[in-house]
């Protein structure tokens, strides 16, 4: 008796997973989009260059954006001409990371911030360290310590911000925090983006509540108000 076929499983959407720390995103896109653009007017066909940032606030409870959908999205802007680029993938490979972060306090405030401690915590925040000169079974083992704690820049956002809420309980409210994270392709020409940015007191609460904070102060914003 011949057996029945059977369905081959589902992979788990990663991106519509509720994350480990549940607090919004202020951009997360992508950078260095690329299109030509063909364009028709008159009887004649001119073709133009054209380079895309694309990005969306997250909410909460989203881990990660489908970076596919950017395409989607550029595509509809562009309907009139012809699409001549790929959709963007979502990476599944290894990627170097640029992490940064401030915090910026009021003058004359009680706390003192140590700044080996954001380098650590930065570093922290993504999937492994890299170093400049390493052997080959080192090597192996940054990259094996990589695919075993994978993070896409949303998480590294989010955990750099977890850390700093937790870390520096001291900090007044008013105190302003940015993290960043930009992760360099190296199979596509686009860079992977996400940010976060506004007061602690901002953080605290939608780290507390869970509830989605569209406006987030920036940082020109903070420093103008701070210079007041």
């Amino acid at each position: 008796m011949a057996s029945q076929p059977t369905a081959a499983p589902t992979a788990p959407d990663v991106q519509a997973s509720l994350p480990a720390t549940q607090v919004s995103l202020s951009r997360v896109g992508v950078t260095g989009v690329e299109k030509v653009i063909r364009v028709k007017a008159d009887g004649t066909e001119n073709l133009f260059y054209a380079e895309f940032e694309c990005f969306v606030d997250l909410n909460p409870q989203q881990a990660g954006v489908h970076m596919s959908r950017f395409e989607e999205i550029v595509g509809e802007a562009i309907d009139e001409v012809e699409r001549v680029v790929e959709s963007v993938p979502i990476a599944t490979h290894n990627q170097r990371g640029i992490g940064t972060l401030h915090i910026g306090c009021p003058e004359g405030g009680p706390s003192w911030i140590d700044a080996p401690e954001l380098l650590r915590i930065v570093e922290s925040s993504m999937s492994s360290e890299i170093y400049e000169l390493m052997k080959r079974p080192d090597e192996m083992s940054v990259v094996v310590k990589a695919h075993e704690q994978p993070r896409f820049v949303e998480d590294c956002v989010r955990e750099m911000m977890r850390q700093v809420v937790e870390g520096y309980p001291d900090l007044p409210n008013e105190a302003f925090v940015m993290a960043r994270q930009e992760n360099l392709e190296t199979i596509h020409r686009h860079n992977v983006v996400a940010e976060r940015h506004g007061t602690l007191g901002e953080l605290r609460a939608e780290l507390a509540s869970g509830e989605h904070q569209a406006r987030h102060q920036t940082m020109r914003e903070w420093l103008e108000a701070s210079a007041v």
